[in-house]
This record gives C-alpha cells, structure tokens and sequence, in this order.
C-alpha cells in the first residue's frame, strides 16, 4: 500500500497496549541517506485556549509502528513518553 503525507496527517494514532489516542500525525522524520521514515511526530495539544503554551510532542519511532489501517495507526507500545520540542534557531543569533 502507498501512502502520500497528506493522507498520514488524517489518521490517527492509538496505543493497542492501552487504547490511548495519542491524535493525529503531524510530521515525520526522515533518513536523508536511506530516504525512510524514521519516526512520526505527533504535536502537542495547546493548554488551556493556548495561554498555558502547549503540552509536549510525542514522538513515534517506525519500529514500534505496528500497522497502518484506512483511518488509523496502531503502535504496539504503550503511551510514549512525551518529548519537548526543540526551539528554533534563528539565523541572527549568536551562541
């Protein structure tokens, strides 16, 4: 089965161990020498209408990537622990 990006971002992502839904894929991360998926990232909600920032983002390695269905995304792990996005770096600042 081939699958565009823009069909992942509609599928949903639930933990077969607990049934949680993790939520929708938002990004993934790719070898640049291999040209394979690595991970999926799943955003972190916002807080509270945003004014609290947001929660953190989970990131989903390929492997524990158990199956792929029409609406859906199953992982055969339990809730992965959620990971803090990296900020941007600027062009203009310096370290």
């Amino acid at each position: 089965m081939n699958c565009r990006f823009a069909d992942l971002r509609h599928k949903e992502v639930i933990s077969a161990c607990d049934g949680t839904r993790l939520g929708f894929v938002d990004d993934v991360i790719l070898d640049t020498k291999t040209a394979c998926i690595v991970s999926f990232v799943i955003f972190g909600r916002m807080s509270f209408f945003g004014l609290f920032g947001k929660c953190e983002d989970y990131i989903i390695p390929w492997e524990k990537i158990q199956l792929i269905g029409e609406d859906t995304i199953i992982i055969s792990c339990k809730t992965p622990n959620p990971v803090k996005r990296q900020k941007k770096r600027r062009f203009h600042q310096k370290n």
